[in-house]
């Protein structure tokens, strides 16, 4: 009974490990905007446009080696733990599980932080992180 109860508690630990942040990104692989930049001065709605290089996009759920799907941060910073687990599904995190390369967001008068962050295909950031630089700009 023992055995059987190490076996089960091995197994329910090997895969929250798989879960939690495992899914390797290549070498070189790296997440950018596309049309915004650091200090840009922007309305809103804003289009922001995802780049990615060295991987390809997958939508959510979809468990193919070398992929992923964006998710934007909004005044909000995922690192340390939180690199570990999936993305958190709110107003500052917002997730293109289907593919989506582009999205046109409406954002409040002031200065915000923006970052791109790839997820694999339960959400959580690839090891190591494949995150664009975090940008800030104004919206007027």
């Amino acid at each position: 009974m023992r055995r059987t109860a190490l076996i089960i508690v091995a197994a329910l630990s090997t895969a929250a490990a798989a879960s939690a942040g495992e899914t390797v990104s290549p070498a070189g692989a790296r997440a950018y905007f596309i049309n915004l930049k650091d200090g840009d001065v922007v309305a809103s709605p804003v289009t922001v446009q995802f780049g990615l290089s060295g991987m390809g996009i997958a939508p959510a759920g979809t468990n193919v080696p070398n992929t992923g799907h964006h998710h934007l941060v909004i005044d909000e910073t995922v690192e340390g733990p939180a690199l570990n687990e999936p993305i958190p599904v709110d107003d500052r995190h917002l997730h293109f599980g289907k593919g989506q390369t582009e999205a046109t967001i409406a954002l409040l008068p002031g200065t915000h932080t923006l970052q791109i962050v790839l997820g694999d295909y339960s959400h959580v950031p690839h090891s190591p992180p494949v995150m664009s630089d975090r940008i800030t700009i104004t919206v007027q």
